[in-house]
């Protein structure tokens, strides 16, 4: 990227999107979060959202929380996410406002558990969620966190 003459550093998003992971890592330093409290946070940063992609974190959530009980919910980075015990993100929503972009995006970190042979998916672009979609997105998300 410093290589690349047209790179001229972070986007005012991405300025954005590392204030608000600052504000969560002082937060989480002045107390110890609980589910609870991670979760209070998590919801409220889906009702700031707005249409299509408050739908998808609203049911995203609702899947999440239904078939991986043992991951933390949270905010990573002004982002729904979730943890596994140590604390690391599992599973997290990018809305596709918070980025400009076309489509939301639901993801997974390296502690999950999807390792398939030398190479599999660990994002995928959602712009509605069938049945099928979130009986796919049900596996993937207990696979991921045992």
């Amino acid at each position: 990227m410093a290589d690349d003459p047209k790179y001229t550093g972070l986007s005012d998003d991405e300025k954005a999107a590392m204030k608000e992971r600052t504000k969560e890592l002082k937060a989480e330093a002045r107390r110890n979060k609980s589910k609870k409290d991670g979760e209070a946070d998590l919801l409220a940063k889906i009702a700031e959202m707005d249409g299509t992609d408050r739908v998808l974190a609203e049911r995203i959530h609702e899947i999440v929380t239904a078939n991986a009980p043992g991951l933390m919910p949270k905010t990573w980075y002004g982002m729904p996410a979730y943890t596994n015990e140590a604390g690391k993100v599992v599973c997290y929503f990018k809305a596709a406002a918070k980025f400009k972009m076309r489509y939301a995006q639901f993801g997974f970190e390296d502690p999950a558990n999807l390792d398939d042979g030398t190479m599999w998916p660990t994002v995928f672009a959602v712009t509605q969620l069938s049945a099928a979609h979130e009986q796919q997105l049900a596996e993937l998300v207990k696979k991921a966190a045992r």
